[in-house]
């Protein structure tokens, strides 16, 4: 427990050249994911519609039918006779000449129009191959940073969720081949595997036995398995002694085992059966990749490895803050916690109101279509270069987040962040005017050289790997455009509680802090001297289950002169 020194009593257009290091992949964030959802009941709507018309139309020729084909049955029985009356043979004529061009034009009546035509409408705002293969993606990404195995997702067994959402055989193939088609043989080792159990349990797909392990086995053969790639390939074969690719391959596999052995100098059978063990997470290494602090950060993302001791807990403490006898915080000052003592990391309690949060998204969620919301990013990355020393504009609809290239200043896209963001300037909204000022109490450091509030919504999936806030020696340029210096100090707002997955964690020294709907966190980025803190590199975890909301203020040094004197030495 802390100490208490005082107990709780109870698109529409417009960017500025703001420097600021964030990106997005492909994945869409919930609040953008929600008007699909509406979008698609409607389409049902139309499509039941569509299913009355077509059924309406089958029913009246139908009726058609059945009186045709009683008139010809007594027609065709005695041909003379029938028309040797003189009212059926007008009738003949008149069927032949008027009706059945009646009947034919009922015929050539499609329902179907209202339907595609609704279809074409909204069709526009449809995820794209992008967006799908970005979801494929996320969901890999939450089973290595959760160490999920495919089983789990394929039947909805995510932690602390009961859910009756299964991953089917072809869902899992889908999976599989996103991995494939990027090279990524580990995650579609996993998801083949998925698929051929499913498929062996007897459960039906489109896919076939023989699609699933060409896959899977030459899959295997790029995680260096030869002995069960073989077994796979032979599978395979047994299946269909046609497939060519299989056959060439097999005879590759054996050769390459065979001369491993031999260059081993050990005795070889080559009909020594491959590992029995199912291949699942674990089975084989995970390869490396660009983040060196990759282990450290997804363990603290599951909760392990915090370094909260209990000599570090008794210097933590709660209270309240009145910003240095703020007038404005006299009254109602705001409730203080310590998350950590070095670098010290603060939480304030009941920041923002619910209804202050609920506007800030009404500000920020789309209001374009998504042809104008990619011309605005095109626009944005081909003007990157445009200087402007103070930032007067604004963006207020969620777009996916871009990263400046610190050397070149170009807006570019990467994989390292995930989530849609938006920039929302206090002469928008009242609303943002006083949470901007109410920031500038709290903290004592003046928001008119802060950057514009950034609101972002990382959906299922959405993160942001380990980064710094404030630019590196390596970059001395990146927030040159401004002219007021580096990143000082990070404000960053919980807009919503997550399920499950989304803590902020700090991979050097352990720390792993969790969103609590409307409270806020404060740390400083550089110390005193203007030198930067590099223990302050941290990240945003995966969003596991549920949508991730917030915003955050970055301070930059100039106006902060007095505000935050210079200490005495590099790292005060």
């Amino acid at each position: 427990m802390r100490k208490c020194l005082l107990s709780f009593a109870s698109w529409a257009l417009l960017f500025c050249c703001c420097s600021w290091i964030t990106q997005a992949e492909v994945f869409t964030s919930i609040g953008q994911m929600t008007d699909l959802l509406y979008t698609e009941k409607e389409l049902v709507q139309s499509l039941r519609e569509y299913i009355k018309a077509e059924e309406s139309k089958l029913a009246a020729v139908k009726s058609w039918a059945t009186k045709l084909d009683a008139l010809t049955r007594t027609s065709t029985a005695d041909p003379e006779g029938y028309l040797g009356h003189p009212v059926n043979a007008y009738k003949l004529m008149k069927r032949l000449n008027t009706e059945w061009s009646e009947l034919e034009s009922l015929v050539l009546q499609n329902p179907s129009d209202g339907f595609i035509s609704n279809m074409s409408t909204h069709r526009q705002y449809f995820p794209d191959e992008e967006d799908k293969t970005g979801a494929a993606r996320a969901l890999m990404r939450l089973q290595d940073t959760y160490q999920l195995d495919s089983e789990a997702f394929s039947k909805g067994k995510l932690p602390g969720v009961h859910s009756n959402v299964i991953l089917t055989v072809d869902d899992c193939f889908d999976m599989g081949k996103t991995a494939y088609n990027d090279a990524d043989y580990y995650h579609a080792v996993l998801w083949m595997q998925q698929a051929l159990k499913q498929l062996d349990d007897g459960e039906e797909a489109v896919i076939s036995k023989v699609e699933i392990l060409d896959y899977l086995s030459y899959s295997v053969y790029q995680m260096e398995d030869l002995p069960r790639a073989i077994e796979l390939t032979r599978r395979l074969v047994a299946i269909d002694p046609s497939h060519q690719r299989a056959g060439g391959n097999l005879r590759y596999y054996e050769r390459l085992l065979l001369k491993q052995f031999s260059e081993q100098n050990q005795a070889q059978d080559q009909d020594q059966p491959a590992s029995e063990e199912p291949i699942q997470l674990g089975t084989y290494m995970r390869p490396k990749d660009h983040l060196p602090e990759r282990e450290s950060y997804e363990a603290l993302c599951r909760g392990e490895g915090v370094q909260m001791t209990e000599t570090r807990r008794s210097r933590l403490f709660c209270r309240y803050q009145d910003g240095y006898r703020n007038p404005r915080l006299l009254l109602k000052p705001m409730k203080e916690e310590d998350e950590w003592d070095s670098p010290h990391i603060v939480r304030y309690l009941e920041m923002l109101s619910d209804k202050e949060i609920e506007k800030i998204k009404e500000l920020a969620k789309p209001r374009v279509r998504r042809e104008k919301r990619k011309l605005l990013l095109v626009t944005q990355q081909k003007n990157a270069h445009v200087a402007s020393s103070v930032c007067v504009c604004f963006v207020f609809q969620l777009a996916r987040a871009t990263v400046r290239d610190p050397k070149t200043g170009v807006l570019t896209t990467a994989n390292y962040r995930v989530s849609k963001s938006a920039w929302l300037d206090g002469e928008e909204d009242p609303v943002i005017a006083r949470i901007n000022q109410r920031i500038e109490d709290i903290t004592g450091l003046t928001v008119d050289t802060a950057e514009l509030l950034q609101v972002a919504n990382y959906g299922v999936g959405g993160q942001y790997e380990p980064h710094f806030d404030f630019s590196r020696k390596d970059e001395p340029d990146a927030f040159k455009r401004l002219g007021t210096g580096n990143r000082v100090a990070t404000f960053l707002n919980y807009m919503s509680d997550v399920e499950a997955g989304g803590a902020t964690v700090f991979p050097d020294f352990g720390a792993a802090i969790r969103p609590r709907k409307g409270t806020s966190v404060f740390w400083y980025n550089l110390f005193r001297s203007g030198e930067g803190d590099y223990r302050t590199r941290h990240a945003a975890c995966p969003v596991l289950v549920g949508s991730k909301w917030v915003s955050n203020k970055w301070f930059h040094e100039r106006g902060q002169e007095f505000r935050r004197p210079c200490g005495l030495t590099e790292v005060d």
